[in-house]
């Protein structure tokens, strides 16, 4: 397992993440869960991802006893704050209170004294910037955390976070957007931004919610108990399931072939050769589904290939930056 520099900071990453978005306390059992992330660490990875808000909270809980008892110096473990935890009014957005008392409930959760990485999980439209990125720079100082990213945040709002972090002395390291070689909403505006401020992206849905590995099928219904039939995750996956997608998907298995790759490590190893990219997101139902996904750091595609890829996929890539705002909501549900 490689590893990145996370920005500009000396923060190293594993190239490959293990996140738990839908599978812990949901899709799968925690003996399943257990089992998927002592292979994470058995092949290397140090950086695992969760949320507050994956599976009501309980997803923290699961990761925190499945790290227990691992060298805490040997992991980056991330969370991220900003959706409802609970019943009240002050149970979501990025407040000071939210914040505050948000970050304590995910290290008792994860059994930990501090995260390497706290994450904003979407822009606040609601409350001041400012009230944010002080909190943020709190919750640093008192030791809660060392590192403040952000997640699906426009090239607008980061330099803007950016600013206020350098003037309380802060370090914002990271931005997490979905991307993938059909999703490149992030190359416009938001990767050139990051360059340029020195922020790195750890990016989430690198094989497209599974589509990327080839097993939708144009003109077929999504095989029983994939992502595209989850109630939670089904509704990211299926703007990717329309049969001219499928079909270049389906034009992309022979050159994986031609790399000695399966699609989804292609899919992995694209997402990696993106300079500003510190590390790719994978989840895993099955042990066997990280191991495979892991063999894609150290690979690098030529240019040629990447070529071969843009020419099958780009009449279906999906890159208006217009679209940042289907993952930012201006009300809070």
């Amino acid at each position: 397992m490689n590893h990145r520099f996370l920005g500009r900071s000396g923060l190293k990453v594993s190239e490959i993440s293990y996140g738990n978005w839908i599978t812990h306390g949901s899709q799968i059992d925690d003996d399943t869960a257990l089992a998927c992330v002592h292979a994470a660490l058995d092949a290397g990875i140090t950086t695992f991802d969760t949320a507050d808000v994956y599976a009501n909270t309980r997803a923290e809980e699961v990761l925190g006893r499945a790290l227990a008892g691992q060298r805490r110096e040997g992991l980056e473990i991330c969370t991220k704050v900003y959706w409802p935890t609970g019943p009240g009014p002050n149970d979501r957005g990025l407040s000071r209170k939210h914040i505050m008392e948000s970050i304590d409930g995910s290290l008792r959760r994860l059994r930990t004294g501090y995260v390497d990485l706290y994450q904003a999980h979407r822009y606040d439209h609601q409350t001041p910037l400012e009230e944010t990125m002080q909190a943020f720079a709190d919750v640093v100082r008192h030791g809660k955390a060392l590192y403040i990213g952000v997640s699906e945040w426009t090239a607008e709002q980061i330099r803007a976070a950016h600013a206020l972090a350098r003037e309380l002395g802060i370090q914002l390291v990271s931005n997490q957007p979905q991307y993938s070689l059909l999703w490149r909403v992030i190359e416009g505006e938001v990767v050139p931004t990051c360059r340029e401020l020195g922020i790195g992206q750890i990016v989430w849905s690198p094989i497209a919610q599974g589509v990327l590995t080839g097993k939708y099928l144009p003109g077929q219904p999504p095989p029983e108990q994939s992502r595209a039939t989850d109630e939670v995750g089904g509704g990211f996956v299926r703007r990717f399931l329309r049969d001219d997608v499928l079909e270049r998907v389906q034009q992309l298995r022979p050159v994986a072939q031609d790399c000695g790759l399966t699609m989804a490590q292609l899919a992995v190893a694209w997402v990696l050769a993106n300079d500003n990219v510190a590390s790719a997101i994978v989840g895993a139902t099955r042990p066997e589904q990280l191991r495979e996904n892991v063999a894609a750091s150290g690979v690098t595609l030529e240019p040629e290939v990447l070529a071969r890829i843009d020419e099958i996929v780009a009449p279906v890539v999906v890159d208006d930056p217009a679209i940042t705002a289907e993952f930012t909501p201006k009300e809070r549900p």
